[in-house]
């Protein structure tokens, strides 16, 4: 892993950040975006998809309208007085940098990117703007690691 965020930072923003804007959310059940993001959902936290294909088409994943683009999840959360607290990005390493970028841009406090994607120099601006940042971890398996014996906490 070439992050250094520590169990108790991890801890942290998994217990401060409730509102995942997760890109690259699949409609698929047995995809890992799909289970991770239903893993999340269910243990209380607010799960926002952002899938330009499927919300072309008005679909819906998890219950939840799906967005084109972070930048349009935010608005729609900002309408209802929210914010999208975590992007969590199931993309390939090399499509980060704009998203790193959108992450900054709408206040976002987090830029996870799951297992895998690793890519320090799209961190760099994130980080430099105070965001946290995690790569090459999914935020399920944290949760489960650090977190499994809370209690679910409301959205």
């Amino acid at each position: 892993m070439s992050d250094t965020a520590t169990d108790s930072r991890l801890r942290d923003i998994l217990v401060q950040c409730r509102t995942l804007a997760v890109v690259g959310l699949s409609p698929q059940p047995d995809r890992p975006s799909h289970q991770a993001s239903q893993y999340m959902q269910r243990h209380g936290y607010r799960i926002v998809p952002v899938n330009p294909v499927v919300a072309r088409e008005g679909g819906r994943i998890l219950g939840e309208p799906v967005h084109a683009s972070l930048a349009d999840a935010a608005a729609a959360l900002a309408a209802q007085g929210l914010r999208i607290d975590m992007v969590d990005c199931f993309r390939k390493s090399e499509d980060i940098p704009p998203l790193a970028a959108e992450a900054v841009a709408i206040g976002a406090r987090c830029l996870w990117l799951q297992l895998g994607v690793v890519n320090d120099a799209a961190l760099e601006p994130a980080r430099a703007a105070g965001l946290w940042t995690v790569q090459d971890r999914c935020v399920k398996i944290e949760h489960q690691r650090l977190l499994a014996d809370a209690p679910p906490t409301a959205r």
